[in-house]
């Protein structure tokens, strides 16, 4: 039995329809700024805003009692990270030892990747070493977010709604699983080393520098509520400036999608399972970006006209 559809595994269906999901729901946010003023009573209107927005950009929302029902808080996006930290962490260790130790991988794993990957084969497509390198940086990324959530980010009483909760839960164990589907039969020629290839630099450099990008706007963002000493002086909402603040409303975002772009360079582009992540966390952070943006425009009045939402110059 297979679960692939013209070519397309189960996984690659999966992003796919995450990443159309994102692209209409874009879409649809976008046209709701043309449509009559009486729509923002509709449930089905207001259901949908409350399903897109998190944090700030709920401000706005006139939102009826049974949608706050629903809220939890925006600091619990730390959940995320050490759920991803340890399972990804967790992954690694199998695979490595797959590797070293040629143990074969647990059934319940197996299971589980050859539901996503279809019937076993004995196609990779991916090298070992990038797979390797792919769920190590995943590591990093992870705990590096993790320790801003719990020691650099100023959290103020902002919500995120119960579903976007789960799905950023199941986000990043599907996204663990995802890199281990590229090559779960382990397949490779030669040791770990001899694999290392000119998109492995160069993909783990795009990864540091983009990393370090994400981190500096995080910065910038707590430096906004917090005095010279460090201390949290306010909770408000203030003009992001400095640093890529000055090109776009949410470089942090703009980072993330390099990060993912990064890891398709570590793949060898070659996986196209991954692109599709990448395109996910394109239309993912644009819509999120795009809410974000709109916020900044509608509460000052002086804010840049020159920015752009997500992208420099583009978007």
């Amino acid at each position: 039995m297979t679960w692939s559809l013209f070519s397309f595994s189960c996984s690659d269906v999966l992003w796919s329809f995450l990443a159309l999901c994102f692209l209409v729901a874009f879409c649809a946010h976008k046209i709701s700024a043309y449509l009559p003023r009486k729509w923002d009573t509709y449930r089905l209107y207001l259901l949908f805003q409350d399903l897109i927005r998190y944090g700030k950009t709920k401000q706005t929302l006139k939102r009826e009692n049974w949608l706050r029902a629903f809220d939890v808080p925006k600091r619990w996006f730390s959940h995320f990270y050490a759920i991803s930290v340890g399972w990804n962490g967790l992954l690694l260790a199998i695979y490595l030892n797959f590797i070293f130790q040629h143990q074969s991988f647990p059934l319940w794993l197996t299971g589980i990747l050859e539901m996503l990957t279809g019937v076993p084969s004995t196609d990779s497509q991916v090298p070992q070493l990038s797979t390797v390198m792919v769920q190590l940086l995943l590591c990093v990324h992870s705990l590096r977010r993790l320790l801003e959530c719990l020691f650099v980010s100023v959290f103020s009483d902002g919500a995120i709604h119960l579903v976007q909760y789960v799905f950023g839960v199941c986000y990043y164990i599907i996204l663990g699983l995802t890199v281990l589907c590229l090559d779960h039969l382990g397949n490779g020629t030669g040791s770990l080393l001899s694999q290392l290839d000119w998109f492995h630099v160069v993909g783990s450099v795009l990864f540091i520098w983009a990393s370090l990008m994400q981190h500096q706007s995080m910065v910038l963002l707590v430096g906004l509520r917090t005095g010279k000493s460090g201390t949290v002086e306010t909770l408000a909402h203030r003009v992001p400036e400095g640093g890529w603040f000055e090109l776009v409303s949410c470089p942090h975002y703009f980072a993330e999608l390099l990060i993912y772009f990064s890891l398709s360079l570590v793949f060898g582009g070659l996986s196209l399972t991954w692109w599709l992540v990448v395109l996910y966390v394109l239309f993912n952070q644009a819509l999120a970006a795009q809410l974000c943006h709109e916020h900044y425009i509608s509460k000052y009045d002086s804010y840049p006209k020159h920015r752009k939402a997500f992208i420099p110059f583009v978007l």
